[in-house]
């Protein structure tokens, strides 16, 4: 008898639960649409579920058209200019969204100024550490130590692929700068809930080009909470991500262009 040839099959995971975590991209205290990471394009969001741009008609149109509970906040004016739109954060948090928040900090330094801001508002949020404003891992450790795995999130910011490291960021070897060794990287100081994100795919419904970064990391980190952006168009590009062995996707577009609704969001979440 011929044995079988021994075929190495790609592991599946759990394709469910899926949560759908809504995007909001703040700039000039506006909810704007996201085009591939190139800001100086973003415009005001033309939205099917929202009667206009403010921030806090948006989230209350996310939390009463689908009944979402959290959101991602991405604060453009903070992470290129320095500017907290500390007020809109609140306005957010005011419809009923716990937020994590990306504001550009890449120091502890920032970070107390971000956790100062947040009591001054009184509101309770996740602070994203974004691999495009980290000015060295170091800080990863020291503020996985400070704020609890729970309060922190890191963003694996990249670009076609390439890892958007800050220019402070010295780093030696091609090899340090691979997505998978940066996610090993900031597992070792402590991260548990890890965003995989493509600027390049954003806004763009190209659909995700992260399943197989996703899928690597699953394998090597099983309790990690992976969350997946950039480039969903709808129901199954999210079966894919959670196929891959994703817990949750940044979702934008599809909300507002009536891709995705609240059935399909809900089916996920089963």
């Amino acid at each position: 008898m011929i044995p079988w040839p021994l075929v190495k099959v790609a592991p599946r995971f759990k394709m469910f639960p899926m949560q759908v975590i809504p995007v909001i991209d703040l700039l000039g205290g506006q909810v704007v649409r996201g085009v591939a990471g190139r800001r100086d394009e973003y415009r005001p969001i033309v939205s099917q579920i929202a009667d206009d741009v403010r921030p806090a008609t948006v989230a209350r149109a996310l939390v009463e058209r689908f009944g979402f509970e959290t959101v991602y906040v991405a604060d453009l004016d903070a992470i290129m200019h320095g500017r907290p739109d500390t007020g809109n954060w609140k306005e957010i948090a005011a419809s009923g969204l716990r937020p994590w928040i990306d504001a550009g900090v890449g120091t502890t330094g920032a970070a107390a100024d971000f956790r100062q801001h947040l009591l001054r508002i009184n509101i309770d949020a996740t602070l994203i550490l974004g691999l495009e404003s980290l000015v060295a891992p170091v800080f990863v450790y020291d503020l996985c130590r400070s704020l609890g795995p729970q309060g922190l999130a890191f963003s694996l910011d990249l670009k076609q692929g390439q890892s958007l490291t800050h220019p402070g960021w010295r780093i030696q070897s091609d090899r340090a700068k691979a997505p998978l060794e940066i996610a090993r990287m900031m597992v070792k100081m402590g991260i548990r809930q890890l965003i995989v994100l493509d600027l390049a795919d954003v806004g763009t419904q190209c659909g995700p080009s992260t399943l197989g970064l996703c899928r690597a990391i699953r394998t090597e980190f099983a309790d990690l909470k992976l969350v997946a952006g950039g480039g969903v168009r709808g129901l199954d590009d999210l079966k894919a991500l959670a196929d891959a062995g994703c817990d949750a996707a940044l979702v934008a577009s599809a909300l507002h262009d009536g891709r995705l609704s609240r059935m399909d969001t809900e089916s996920l979440a089963r």
